[in-house]
């Protein structure tokens, strides 16, 4: 249950409970009387499962049995090993089969009694937030305030019977060093595009020159073909 952070196992070998699940779809909500009188008045929702051979149920796949589809990257259930690859792989269909081993269930909605090991106490976080703006939405904190000294610490016993305090490194922290190499990236930044703008007009600098003196090349080029030709003209005549 997620507000309790509990979880339950429940066997069930009652055929005419199992009933009362097959032909249900992933995201489907059912009423927890199908499971027992201990579970009137709740809500269910199904999350997921497994097969009998350990392949998981798919959202979006309707079917109820397992099937090979062509995985790339992204596809969930595989990871590829090589740029693009591309791999035929089996996975469950997101509809409750007679082929389910384990099915996983959600409460989302309270009933009148409570049960025991699900809602009947709460599990506290083992661990806390380490981004520094989670922990000022935990502790209220304002921007100004040192987020280090609000740092949940936890304390066990390493292999050596030594008992040790251990604290998680704030992530995102605003540091003056933090903020100098910012400075630093966007200088760098900035010199690199002032360098290329310099470098394009050069360039277009340079390659003006050289377009005028190829113009200038062929004017002179096509003014002494045609005093060439004038002087052998005159010399015809």
């Amino acid at each position: 249950m997620p507000s309790t952070a509990q979880q339950k196992l429940i066997e069930i070998f009652d055929e005419k409970i199992l009933q009362n699940l097959y032909e249900k779809r992933m995201g489907n909500e059912i009423a927890g009387d199908v499971l027992g009188e201990e579970y009137a008045g709740y809500t269910l929702r199904i999350s997921g499962g497994n097969d009998k051979q350990g392949f998981c149920m798919q959202q979006g796949i309707l079917t109820n049995t397992r099937v090979r589809l062509l995985m790339k990257k992204g596809s969930p259930g595989y990871r590829p090993r090589r740029k693009g690859e591309r791999k035929r792989k089996s996975i469950r269909g997101c509809i409750v089969g007679h082929d389910i081993a384990v099915l996983n269930l959600v409460v989302s909605a309270n009933g009148p009694n409570p049960i025991p090991g699900l809602t009947d106490e709460s599990v506290p976080r083992r661990l806390g937030p380490k981004r520094a703006n989670n922990i000022r939405k935990l502790f209220n904190l304002e921007k100004g305030d040192d987020v280090t000294k609000y740092v949940i610490h936890r304390t066990f016993t390493n292999k050596k019977g030594v008992e040790q305090r251990k604290a998680p490194k704030v992530q995102r922290l605003i540091t003056p060093l933090m903020l100098q190499r910012k400075r630093a990236r966007k200088s760098a930044k900035l010199a690199a595009v002032i360098k290329n703008q310099e470098a394009a007009a050069e360039y277009k600098k340079l390659l003006a020159q050289r377009m005028a003196e190829q113009k200038e090349a062929r004017r002179s080029l096509i003014s002494k073909r045609r005093s060439t030709r004038k002087s052998l003209k005159a010399a015809a005549e």
